[in-house]
């Protein structure tokens, strides 16, 4: 193809901060309402700031290696790319102030106002001066710095006031009109305590309601705080250090995985900083002085801010009892012939059933565990875990079937990124209850979300299980869009029993009749169902892709899909986050078009639609088309085979499509421009409308 492979994709670290600019329109959106900006305002923060622990981590190291990587960067250098990061972030830094700056006046207006330590009235100063004494002050951690050898080690997941003490002195210029003597300073540094909300709610005034953050709870205090100090000024500009969050595993043949990934979990918390930010009002001096101490050098990527950073704390604002500021709560809707009361196993027994959660509810998972504990003819459990809610429902009903005598096969993912030390202390849990546990293969991260229970049934094994696009976890199964197909289907389980199987003994590889599993199968196969396309295109039949994922970057990948796209195949992606193809290019992409939807829930779920001529083949999937999917990770993508499953499926993928409220299209440009409503269209919002798709699915079997 002609196009130069330096304009074929678009940048994947540029796509993603590209899509978290899209969670700030949703802050920055008055139809959202304010409470839940703040939320998506936290929501900026927290993925920015995973972003610099990872990505820009690993760019940052691939620069100062002295490599170009244009090869594996899509044509651009490592060095350019730590640039052009930094400038854009910096942007989206100044961006995201503004926002702030915009939803605390509209929340005055509601009466809602966050105030600092100098605007406190008498009543909200003693309260603040109590809490400071009783709460705050016994947690504090606050240190001297000046005559230490060594700088201490901040935490990259905490923020800290750093102080500027400027001294008392009682000399006097020994001759009259020279330079006053220098006078002494000395700095200090307060961590900002996790253990105490970071957002306080004072007392309410007259119908008012006050807040205040923890940082100038301290400020107020400092005073307290430093009372044997005889200064004459004191200041106090929050800072804060983002490490690099690569896993380095020791290769030590006598620790188990466990004691391996636990060790290094530990040793994250010294990784090299790769970003500093700062309250643009500190002091010239006092900067310099953080930065020389802690070695940070202006090849790190240093960020001016404003006067408060770690604004993921914004994810737990409180409601303060304003429920008419926050999006209204839909109750998750039963899933038509499943039932909490009777036996779950006799009605997958009979069909399929697909649970899209949010908008159905997930405890069905949770049942179908619980049942298969209790019940006598159920020998075995097996099950993948990735990432886990932290009192999880999951891991009790496992426990109770290794109670009951059950076997209990887990394959849990140590490396599950930030989940590492919550994973670890389940395993441990596990462990002590006689679980037998999998941790993987080396090289290999288990992302596939799997389960198959065996059960004795007139002297014979048969096999139930679910087979999801996303973690089973309870918590983030409220606000994450993913499907689960709950199957007896004994050809497809068979294949999950195979994985199982590799997990034990990897070096031996299996066939697979119905799944399509990673590493191993997954790009030859989607290859050969792109290839179908394009073979039915060129025989003038009907021809189409239709994808929904959460990233888009293998470029082996969208070659092959601009293969598809120039032999007629028409295309709809959906894809939330990452997307490094160029949809709508003559001669390259025109058949392709692509969009992002950002809304209340996270989109999370992945679909495959292949047209076959009108007789489509559907698939649901753990992976997404990125290199690490297809090549680095233990996916599983099924096929979807009844045919009320594969309607629902493509209905709701078409619903995604026609949105025209939160859809943004993916281009070039990274402009996230918003699909345009013409004159007479119908307002139709994606995640509204998938609901009420189920909600009139079930009330039309009501009626009949």
């Amino acid at each position: 193809m002609s196009h130069d492979k330096k304009y074929r994709y678009i940048d994947r670290e540029k796509s993603w901060l590209t899509f978290n600019a899209r969670v700030l329109q949703e802050a920055a959106d008055g139809n959202v309402p304010l409470l839940d900006r703040l939320r998506f305002l936290g929501i900026f923060s927290n993925n920015l700031d995973e972003f610099f622990r990872v990505r820009f981590a690993a760019i940052r190291r691939l620069s100062l290696s002295g490599v170009t990587g244009e090869k594996i960067l899509g044509g651009i250098s490592a060095q350019q790319l730590v640039k052009d990061i930094t400038e854009i972030v910096i942007k989206q830094q100044a961006e995201s102030l503004k926002v702030l700056s915009i939803i605390e006046k509209q929340l005055e207006k509601e009466n809602i106002f966050t105030v600092n330590e100098s605007q406190l009235c008498q009543e909200h100063q003693l309260f603040v001066h109590d809490l400071f004494i009783q709460k705050v002050s016994p947690e504090l951690v606050t240190i001297i710095l000046n005559d230490l050898a060594e700088f201490p080690l901040l935490k990259d997941t905490s923020g800290y006031l750093a102080i500027k003490l400027v001294m008392k002195t009682d000399e006097k210029p020994k001759v009259l009109g020279l330079v006053k003597p220098k006078k002494e300073v000395r700095y200090a540094i307060i961590e900002i305590p996790k253990t105490i909300n970071r957002i306080v709610v004072l007392p309410e005034i007259d119908g008012k309601k006050y807040l205040m953050l923890l940082d100038d709870v301290i400020r107020y205090n400092l005073g307290n705080i430093f009372n044997i100090f005889d200064y004459e000024s004191i200041s106090a500009h929050m800072i804060k250090i983002t490490r690099d969050a690569q896993l380095d595993i020791d290769s030590d043949m006598s620790k188990s995985m466990l004691q391996k990934i636990a060790t290094s979990v530990k040793e994250r918390r010294i990784g090299e900083p790769v970003r500093f930010v700062y309250d643009t009002e500190i002091d010239k001096d006092t900067l310099k002085f953080f930065l020389s101490r802690m070695k940070i050098e202006s090849t790190d990527s240093i960020i001016p801010g404003g006067r408060y950073h770690n604004r993921r704390d914004y994810m737990d604002f409180p409601n303060l009892g304003r429920f008419d500021l926050l999006y209204q709560q839909k109750k998750p809707l039963p899933v038509e012939g499943l039932s909490f009361e009777g036996s779950i196993l006799s009605r997958i027994d009979k069909k399929d059933y697909l649970i899209f959660a949010p908008y159905q509810s997930f405890a069905y998972l949770i049942k179908f565990l619980r049942e298969a504990a209790l019940d006598p003819k159920v020998s075995s459990i097996k099950i993948t875990l990735y990432r886990l809610a932290k009192n999880s429902q999951i891991i009790s009903s496992l426990i109770n079937a290794a109670k009951n005598g059950k076997r209990v096969v887990v394959q849990i993912e140590l490396q599950a990124r930030f989940d590492e030390a919550n994973n670890i202390s389940y395993a441990e849990q596990m462990q002590q209850e006689g679980i037998e546990l999998i941790f993987g293969i080396k090289g290999l991260k288990v992302h596939s979300k799997i389960c198959v229970i065996d059960r004795l049934e007139d002297g014979k094994n048969k096999r139930y299980g679910f087979i999801s696009t996303g973690n089973f976890n309870e918590s983030t199964a409220k606000v994450y869009t993913d499907v689960t197909l709950m199957t007896s289907h004994q050809q497809i389980l068979k294949d999950v029993s195979k994985i199982f199987d590799f997990f034990d003994i990897n070096y031996r590889l299996h066939r697979y009749k119905h799944l399509i599993v990673s590493p191993h199968y997954s790009r030859s196969k989607f290859y050969k169902l792109i290839d179908r396309e394009i073979h039915n295109a060129n025989a003038g039949r009907p021809a189409y892709i239709n994808l929904k994922m959460n990233s888009l970057s293998d470029f082996e990948m969208i070659d092959k899909l601009y293969d598809a796209s120039n032999a007629g195949v028409k295309m709809k992606l959906q894809i939330r986050g990452i997307c490094s193809l160029i949809p709508g290019v003559k001669g390259m992409s025109e058949n392709i078009e692509a969009i992002s939807i950002v809304d209340n829930y996270l989109e999370h779920t992945r679909v495959f639609i292949f047209c076959n001529d009108d007789n489509p083949d559907v698939f649901i999937s753990s992976a997404d088309f990125m290199t690490r999917n297809l090549d680095g990770r233990v996916e599983v993508t099924c096929p979807i085979y009844q045919d009320d499953i594969k309607k629902q499926l493509i209905d709701t993928f078409e619903v995604g499509w026609k949105g025209n409220v939160k859809a943004r299209f993916h281009s070039e440009k990274l402009d996230n421009k918003y699909r345009v409503r013409k004159e007479n269209d119908v307002v139709f919002r994606a995640q509204h409308e998938t609901y009420n798709y189920y909600k009139n699915q079930q009330d039309d079997n009501t009626n009949s």
